[in-house]
């Protein structure tokens, strides 16, 4: 029997109205939902095309440009890649990784803005206090940071991926500086910093009264202080990823990582009787590539799991390379290492697609002669009787 390629877009067409009836998601999540349902349909409108030589006609729908939507990543990554090449400094990079414990699984659920926040805010300053200490390296540095809260099963995983330049700027010598070949900082010295900050950090935000706990446990002042002292003497996972010498590498690598959703559609295999398989890796069995089957309202539920709050800043700068004084910074940064400037003329998207994937969206398709002309709008649908 033929099974035909499902995807995340086409699951929430068929099965959306199943999980809003049964789960009542939020006003939020249902924005979300309806923008993944509608992504490149009829419903968000398009245009008509004609090719000027042969006269073939290609219908295009408009995409719902959502940042939780597999279909809507593509331009943005390859953008962000642009851009980033631009701040690029002339230093080895390292890729750290700092995650949250399980244990605290229930209560960022429950407080994802304030937590997720907390967690940039507590890695921010770990890395920031450890690097200018004279005892590790004595410079201040530049990063960006992205938020990822999934693991391979689609389960909660909230960890943040850190970029950072081995290199960064000694004011008490007024001069640039790099780390040693292969080293930044101790990584126990991240570990016990991160897990301090943001246990100090947990334990303000309770004795404020700042977190929702619901029915959960930790309502119980005393219970809260148990898993607090409990996850004091955790060793917390922090680990350095992988390290680059060359500049566009490092940019390509964690480009993988900067407009990443929770699953992508080239790791679900099929839908079938109401059940969802998809491929995952298996971390702790060396990597291995597995498959798994979840019931489909379950599949729907994990993935809207990993909704970021609304207006939520999923990648953010820091240091040297936060936005206010980026520009200053890495032109001084590289004057004083005598680097030519790097100057992009910017480029529209269908200039960077055909750069990256070197099809011409304008050439026919069908006598390889003519060009596409768009001859006819087609609006938007208002009316709806779906989510």
């Amino acid at each position: 029997m033929y099974i035909s390629k499902s995807t995340v877009n086409s699951i929430f067409r068929e099965y959306a109205v199943e999980y809003i009836n049964k789960y009542k998601p939020g006003d939020y999540e249902i924005k979300i939902i309806r923008a993944i349902i509608d992504c490149r349909t009829e419903a968000l409108g398009g245009h008509i095309q004609k090719c000027d030589h042969c006269g073939n006609e290609t219908t295009l729908y408009n995409s719902c440009r959502n940042r939780h939507c597999p279909q809507c990543q593509f331009m943005k990554k390859e953008q962000w890649i642009l851009d980033r090449k631009e701040d690029i400094l002339p230093y080895q990079y390292f890729h750290v990784v700092f995650t949250l414990p399980d244990k605290l699984n229930a209560i960022a659920y429950r407080n994802k803005k304030i937590i997720y926040k907390l967690l940039f805010d507590k890695t921010k300053e770990t890395l920031s206090s450890v690097s200018v200490d004279e005892k590790y390296f004595g410079a201040k540095i530049g990063f960006f940071s992205i938020l990822h809260t999934w693991g391979q099963k689609l389960n909660l995983h909230p960890h943040i991926h850190c970029v950072i330049p081995g290199g960064g700027y000694r004011q008490d010598k007024d001069k640039w500086v790099s780390a040693p070949a292969d080293y930044l900082v101790p990584v126990k010295v991240l570990k016990q910093r991160f897990r301090s900050v943001f246990l100090i950090g947990l334990k303000q935000l309770h004795k404020e009264g700042k977190l929702y706990l619901g029915n959960t446990e930790y309502t119980n002042k005393k219970i809260f202080q148990q898993l607090v002292d409990e996850l004091f003497k955790t060793d917390w996972v922090v680990y350095i990823k992988e390290s680059f010498n060359n500049s566009d590498s490092v940019i390509e690598y964690l480009s993988k990582y900067t407009h990443r959703i929770a699953i992508s559609n080239h790791r679900i295999i099929f839908l079938e009787n109401g059940v969802v398989t998809f491929s995952y890796k298996d971390y702790a069995d060396g990597n291995k590539k597995k498959i798994m089957s979840l019931p489909v309202l379950q599949f729907i539920r994990r993935f809207l799991l990993h909704i970021v709050p609304y207006k939520f800043v999923r990648i953010r700068y820091y240091g040297i390379l936060s936005n206010s004084v980026k520009n200053i910074q890495v032109s001084k940064c590289r004057e004083y290492y005598r680097i030519k400037e790097i100057r992009r003329i910017k480029k529209e998207w269908f200039e960077i697609y055909r750069m990256v994937t070197g099809i011409d969206i304008f050439e026919c398709k069908k006598c390889h002669k003519g060009r596409m002309i768009v001859y006819e709008t087609i609006k938007a649908v208002n009316k709806r009787d779906g989510p």
